[in-house]
Protein backbone atom coordinates (compact mmCIF):
# COMPACT_ATOMS: atom_id res chain seq x y z
CA UNK A 1 0.00 0.00 0.00
CA UNK A 2 1.03 3.40 0.01
CA UNK A 3 2.71 3.23 3.59
CA UNK A 4 3.73 0.83 5.81
CA UNK A 5 0.70 -1.08 7.53
CA UNK A 6 1.02 0.71 11.05
CA UNK A 7 -2.10 -0.59 12.07
CA UNK A 8 -1.50 -1.78 15.92
CA UNK A 9 1.41 0.53 16.51
CA UNK A 10 1.88 2.07 20.17
CA UNK A 11 0.75 5.97 21.07
CA UNK A 12 1.34 8.92 18.24
CA UNK A 13 3.52 11.56 18.23
CA UNK A 14 4.67 13.12 21.64
CA UNK A 15 3.26 10.15 23.70
CA UNK A 16 -0.73 11.19 22.91
CA UNK A 17 -2.82 8.91 21.91
CA UNK A 18 -2.68 7.63 18.28
CA UNK A 19 -5.59 9.24 16.05
CA UNK A 20 -6.53 7.19 12.77
CA UNK A 21 -9.03 8.56 10.09
CA UNK A 22 -10.98 6.19 8.83
CA UNK A 23 -12.49 7.51 5.05
CA UNK A 24 -16.15 5.40 4.52
CA UNK A 25 -16.98 6.01 0.35
CA UNK A 26 -19.22 2.43 0.29
CA UNK A 27 -22.20 4.78 0.21
CA UNK A 28 -21.28 7.06 -2.38
CA UNK A 29 -22.57 5.68 -5.36
CA UNK A 30 -22.77 6.66 -9.07
CA UNK A 31 -22.49 9.49 -10.32
CA UNK A 32 -26.37 10.47 -12.22
CA UNK A 33 -25.72 10.86 -15.59
CA UNK A 34 -22.20 9.85 -15.40
CA UNK A 35 -20.57 6.33 -15.95
CA UNK A 36 -18.15 7.67 -13.27
CA UNK A 37 -18.69 6.67 -9.71
CA UNK A 38 -18.91 9.01 -7.50
CA UNK A 39 -16.01 8.53 -5.34
CA UNK A 40 -14.03 9.10 -8.65
CA UNK A 41 -16.02 11.92 -10.34
CA UNK A 42 -13.50 14.91 -10.83
CA UNK A 43 -13.26 17.76 -8.35
CA UNK A 44 -11.32 20.73 -8.91
CA UNK A 45 -8.46 18.51 -10.58
CA UNK A 46 -9.14 15.41 -8.15
CA UNK A 47 -10.86 12.51 -7.73
CA UNK A 48 -13.83 13.24 -5.38
CA UNK A 49 -12.60 10.95 -2.45
CA UNK A 50 -8.85 12.31 -3.06
CA UNK A 51 -9.67 15.33 -0.87
CA UNK A 52 -10.82 13.74 2.25
CA UNK A 53 -7.93 11.66 2.30
CA UNK A 54 -5.73 14.87 1.38
CA UNK A 55 -7.34 16.92 4.26
CA UNK A 56 -6.54 14.05 6.92
CA UNK A 57 -2.56 13.67 5.96
CA UNK A 58 -2.64 17.34 5.93
CA UNK A 59 -3.51 17.34 9.70
CA UNK A 60 -0.91 16.77 12.18
CA UNK A 61 -3.36 15.76 15.07
CA UNK A 62 -3.69 12.17 12.69
CA UNK A 63 -1.05 9.11 12.63
CA UNK A 64 -2.85 7.37 9.87
CA UNK A 65 -6.02 6.60 7.22
CA UNK A 66 -7.97 3.66 6.55
CA UNK A 67 -10.04 4.01 3.55
CA UNK A 68 -12.90 1.97 2.88
CA UNK A 69 -14.40 1.54 -0.52
CA UNK A 70 -17.04 -0.92 -2.34
CA UNK A 71 -15.03 -3.91 -3.36
CA UNK A 72 -15.53 -3.01 -7.22
CA UNK A 73 -12.91 0.16 -6.37
CA UNK A 74 -10.84 -1.23 -4.11
CA UNK A 75 -8.01 -1.66 -6.61
CA UNK A 76 -8.38 1.40 -8.42
CA UNK A 77 -8.23 3.23 -5.10
CA UNK A 78 -5.28 1.55 -4.26
CA UNK A 79 -3.49 2.38 -7.58
CA UNK A 80 -4.84 6.40 -7.10
CA UNK A 81 -3.73 6.64 -3.62
CA UNK A 82 -0.15 5.08 -3.84
CA UNK A 83 -0.08 7.72 -6.77
CA UNK A 84 -0.63 10.34 -4.81
CA UNK A 85 1.87 9.45 -2.00
CA UNK A 86 -0.33 9.29 0.61
CA UNK A 87 2.09 8.40 3.38
CA UNK A 88 -0.56 8.04 6.40
CA UNK A 89 -2.30 5.37 4.00
CA UNK A 90 -2.28 2.19 6.05
CA UNK A 91 -4.30 -0.02 3.49
CA UNK A 92 -7.72 0.38 1.49
CA UNK A 93 -10.32 -1.99 2.81
CA UNK A 94 -13.28 -3.34 0.89
CA UNK A 95 -16.29 -2.11 2.46
CA UNK A 96 -19.54 -4.16 3.15
CA UNK A 97 -22.98 -3.55 1.67
CA UNK A 98 -24.09 -0.47 4.15
CA UNK A 99 -22.82 2.08 6.48
CA UNK A 100 -22.77 0.47 9.73
CA UNK A 101 -20.71 -3.04 8.27
CA UNK A 102 -18.16 -0.20 6.86
CA UNK A 103 -17.41 1.06 9.91
CA UNK A 104 -16.90 -2.26 11.92
CA UNK A 105 -14.43 -3.76 8.88
CA UNK A 106 -12.79 -0.28 9.97
CA UNK A 107 -12.51 -0.86 13.52
CA UNK A 108 -11.71 -4.32 13.22
CA UNK A 109 -8.24 -3.60 10.63
CA UNK A 110 -7.35 -1.60 14.30
CA UNK A 111 -5.41 -3.83 17.00
CA UNK A 112 -4.67 -0.77 19.24
CA UNK A 113 -6.32 -1.38 22.99
CA UNK A 114 -7.12 2.43 22.84
CA UNK A 115 -6.74 5.58 20.89
CA UNK A 116 -8.87 7.46 19.04
CA UNK A 117 -10.76 7.04 15.57
CA UNK A 118 -12.10 9.89 13.41
CA UNK A 119 -15.00 7.82 11.03
CA UNK A 120 -15.57 10.53 7.69
CA UNK A 121 -17.87 9.98 4.91
CA UNK A 122 -15.95 10.54 1.53
CA UNK A 123 -18.68 12.25 0.02
CA UNK A 124 -18.05 14.99 2.29
CA UNK A 125 -14.66 16.44 0.75
CA UNK A 126 -14.29 19.81 2.29
CA UNK A 127 -13.08 19.06 5.35
CA UNK A 128 -11.47 21.79 7.19
CA UNK A 129 -8.32 20.67 9.65
CA UNK A 130 -10.58 23.52 12.00
CA UNK A 131 -12.87 20.80 12.60
CA UNK A 132 -9.98 18.03 12.28
CA UNK A 133 -8.42 19.79 15.65
CA UNK A 134 -11.28 20.12 17.06
CA UNK A 135 -12.73 16.60 16.66
CA UNK A 136 -9.36 15.22 18.14
CA UNK A 137 -8.94 18.03 20.94
CA UNK A 138 -12.18 16.69 21.99
CA UNK A 139 -11.94 13.42 22.37
CA UNK A 140 -9.11 14.80 25.03
CA UNK A 141 -12.06 15.03 27.33
CA UNK A 142 -14.84 13.20 25.55
CA UNK A 143 -15.57 9.87 24.43
CA UNK A 144 -17.41 10.10 21.67
CA UNK A 145 -17.76 13.91 19.21
CA UNK A 146 -19.83 14.99 16.38
CA UNK A 147 -19.32 17.59 14.04
CA UNK A 148 -22.85 19.45 13.36
CA UNK A 149 -24.09 22.73 12.55
CA UNK A 150 -27.23 24.11 13.84
CA UNK A 151 -30.59 23.56 11.77
CA UNK A 152 -31.10 26.31 9.89
CA UNK A 153 -34.70 25.89 8.85
CA UNK A 154 -37.60 25.12 11.36
CA UNK A 155 -38.14 21.23 11.74
CA UNK A 156 -41.41 19.82 11.93
CA UNK A 157 -42.43 16.22 13.17
CA UNK A 158 -45.55 14.27 11.63
CA UNK A 159 -47.55 11.52 11.22
CA UNK A 160 -49.46 10.67 8.43
CA UNK A 161 -49.05 13.92 7.06
CA UNK A 162 -50.21 15.75 9.91
CA UNK A 163 -47.94 18.36 11.95
CA UNK A 164 -47.32 16.87 15.30
CA UNK A 165 -44.65 18.75 17.05
CA UNK A 166 -42.23 21.92 16.18
CA UNK A 167 -38.90 21.24 18.13
CA UNK A 168 -37.01 24.02 19.18
CA UNK A 169 -34.62 25.36 16.68
CA UNK A 170 -32.29 25.84 19.05
CA UNK A 171 -32.21 22.54 19.91
CA UNK A 172 -31.89 21.12 16.53
CA UNK A 173 -28.44 20.31 14.46
CA UNK A 174 -27.31 19.06 11.35
CA UNK A 175 -25.39 16.04 11.91
CA UNK A 176 -21.83 15.78 9.81
CA UNK A 177 -18.71 13.94 9.85
CA UNK A 178 -16.46 13.26 11.40
CA UNK A 179 -17.43 11.56 13.85
CA UNK A 180 -14.97 10.27 16.43
CA UNK A 181 -14.51 8.00 19.22
CA UNK A 182 -12.48 6.82 22.01
CA UNK A 183 -11.29 3.06 20.61
CA UNK A 184 -13.07 0.75 23.35
CA UNK A 185 -16.18 2.59 23.36
CA UNK A 186 -16.75 2.85 19.66
CA UNK A 187 -15.93 -0.88 19.38
CA UNK A 188 -18.30 -2.09 21.89
CA UNK A 189 -20.93 -0.37 20.16
CA UNK A 190 -20.45 -1.87 17.46
CA UNK A 191 -19.97 -5.25 19.26
CA UNK A 192 -23.25 -4.85 20.71
CA UNK A 193 -25.24 -3.26 17.56
CA UNK A 194 -23.94 -6.77 15.88
CA UNK A 195 -25.22 -9.47 18.53
CA UNK A 196 -28.57 -7.21 18.59
CA UNK A 197 -31.30 -9.30 15.72
CA UNK A 198 -33.15 -6.14 15.29
CA UNK A 199 -30.39 -3.59 14.92
CA UNK A 200 -31.24 -1.29 12.24
CA UNK A 201 -28.33 0.33 10.55
CA UNK A 202 -27.20 3.70 11.79
CA UNK A 203 -24.38 6.13 11.77
CA UNK A 204 -21.75 5.78 14.42
CA UNK A 205 -23.02 8.49 17.25
CA UNK A 206 -26.47 6.53 16.46
CA UNK A 207 -24.92 3.32 17.73
CA UNK A 208 -23.38 4.66 20.63
CA UNK A 209 -26.53 6.34 21.54
CA UNK A 210 -28.11 2.99 21.42
CA UNK A 211 -26.21 0.61 22.40
CA UNK A 212 -24.20 2.95 25.24
CA UNK A 213 -26.70 5.60 26.64
CA UNK A 214 -24.12 6.29 29.63
CA UNK A 215 -21.75 7.62 26.96
CA UNK A 216 -22.43 11.38 26.32
CA UNK A 217 -21.66 12.07 22.38
CA UNK A 218 -19.93 16.36 22.63
CA UNK A 219 -21.19 18.57 19.99
CA UNK A 220 -17.87 19.80 17.63
CA UNK A 221 -18.92 22.90 15.67
CA UNK A 222 -19.18 21.30 12.02
CA UNK A 223 -18.69 23.58 8.94
CA UNK A 224 -21.65 25.00 6.83
CA UNK A 225 -19.11 24.10 3.66
CA UNK A 226 -19.20 20.21 4.57
CA UNK A 227 -22.49 19.01 3.08
CA UNK A 228 -22.63 15.89 1.09
CA UNK A 229 -22.09 15.62 -2.79
CA UNK A 230 -24.70 13.78 -4.47
CA UNK A 231 -24.46 14.77 -8.16
CA UNK A 232 -22.81 17.13 -10.45
CA UNK A 233 -25.15 19.99 -8.73
CA UNK A 234 -22.71 19.32 -5.77
CA UNK A 235 -19.73 18.78 -7.62
CA UNK A 236 -20.20 22.30 -9.15
CA UNK A 237 -20.92 24.03 -5.87
CA UNK A 238 -17.84 22.45 -4.15
CA UNK A 239 -15.32 23.19 -7.15
CA UNK A 240 -16.36 26.80 -6.61
CA UNK A 241 -16.06 26.94 -3.03
CA UNK A 242 -12.27 25.07 -3.41
CA UNK A 243 -11.88 28.18 -6.10
CA UNK A 244 -12.92 30.85 -3.91
CA UNK A 245 -10.83 29.25 -1.24
CA UNK A 246 -7.92 28.95 -2.77
CA UNK A 247 -8.18 32.35 -4.67
CA UNK A 248 -8.48 33.82 -0.88
CA UNK A 249 -5.09 32.48 0.25
CA UNK A 250 -3.15 33.75 -3.00
CA UNK A 251 -4.47 36.93 -1.96
CA UNK A 252 -3.09 37.00 1.67
CA UNK A 253 0.01 35.31 0.36
CA UNK A 254 0.50 38.42 -1.85
CA UNK A 255 -0.36 40.91 0.74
Amino acid sequence: MTGADRSGAGPGRSGRLRAVAAVLGTEAGDLPGSAVPLLLAPLAGQPLIEHSVAAFEAAPQVDEILVVVPPALAGRVRQLLAAGGYRKVSRVIEGGPVRAESARRAIGALAEADGILLIHDAARPLLSQRVIADCVTALGTHRAVCAAVPAADTMVKVEKDLITERPPRDRLRRRQTPQGFRLPVIRRGYQLARADPAFEPADDCGIVLRYLPEVPVALVPGSEQSFPVTGPADISLAALMITKTLAGRDAEDSS
